[in-house]
């Protein structure tokens, strides 16, 4: 039996965009993560990678067909059509000016992460200067996973949704 979280889909609204990714299995995780929390994920083209390709699919596991999932051509043909207003976009970057503890807590959310190896265009991170965020991490590492860093900011996200828990439900 399938559950999906009802009252966090009718509460908050999350899209994680992936800003050209190279790495087939931290996008298939990131698609699970979004499966599992009820958010969209967006990726912005250039890929690295084929969407059709095993790893993907591996790494999302049997999920990936279910996944909320809409492939970009560029970023701003993302932005012209989900139309994102002022507060609703969250910019992550080591160089980000603020804490990602301080993003907005907005219905509507769109974390926007770069791509493993080059982070984000400048013209992005000036666009949104004013909402750019980093996670802390210590002097002696470079970068966190991509994956793994999506995962923390989406659920730091939902910390104001009412909580939810498919396998409580299952009897």
């Amino acid at each position: 039996m399938n559950i999906i979280p009802k009252n966090l889909g009718q509460r908050l609204e999350r899209h994680v965009v992936l800003v050209a990714p190279e790495i087939h299995w931290n996008t298939g995780n990131i698609g699970r993560t979004c499966l599992a929390t009820g958010s969209f994920l967006h990726l912005i083209k250039p890929l690295g990678f084929s969407l059709d390709s095993r790893e993907v699919q591996r790494a999302g596991l049997d999920y990936w067909e279910k996944v909320n999932l809409t492939l970009w051509n560029d970023f701003d043909e993302f932005i012209l059509n989900m139309a994102p207003q002022d507060g609703e976009v969250a910019v992550f970057s080591k160089r980000g000016a603020k804490s990602f503890w301080t993003m907005p807590s907005r219905k509507r959310l769109f974390l926007v992460f770069g791509s493993e190896t080059r982070g984000l265009a400048e013209e992005i991170l000036h666009r949104y200067s004013a909402s750019t965020f980093f996670i802390p991490i210590s002097a002696e590492t470079r970068s966190l996973n991509l994956s793994t860093a999506a995962g923390i900011v989406l659920y730091e996200s939902l910390r104001s949704a009412e909580p939810f828990h498919g396998w409580s439900r299952i009897k």
